[in-house]
């Protein structure tokens, strides 16, 4: 039963204002007044505005529906680019991992002169 009277007290003090008595005047017309014009302006002001609270969920959905788009793209481009490292990385050890045959560099052959030198030999003991 005491709890019962300890929140009561506690809800009324709740309502009190600033430790006043709890014994108020009758609200008047004047009180009425005031306060149903104040609600009509700040309700009429939300009102006005009401429509950017859309905008703003429209933009919001278009700003995730690009995030999520953008991410997908780029980390389709970061497989990609991993696919690709990795398969450097094998050709790369592949290469490394033959024996080395032979440490000097392979000789450049230029076609036009080992032709004329065969011309010029297969023509000088043809004739001689």
């Amino acid at each position: 039963m005491w709890k019962k009277e300890i929140n009561e007290s506690a809800e009324q003090a709740m309502w009190k204002k600033d430790g006043t008595s709890s014994i108020q005047p009758p609200p008047s017309m004047a009180t009425y007044t005031d306060a149903m014009n104040k609600f009509t302006k700040a309700a009429t002001a939300f009102m006005d505005h009401v429509h950017l609270l859309n905008e703003a969920r429209d933009a919001y959905q278009a700003a995730m529906t690009a995030s999520t788009a953008l991410r997908n793209s780029l980390e389709t481009g970061d497989q990609a680019l991993r696919s690709l490292m990795m398969q450097m990385e094998q050709v790369v050890t592949a290469h490394l991992a033959e024996p080395a045959l032979d440490k000097k560099k392979p000789e450049v052959l230029k076609p036009d002169l080992k032709v004329e030198a065969i011309r010029t030999n297969s023509g000088s003991s043809a004739a001689g």
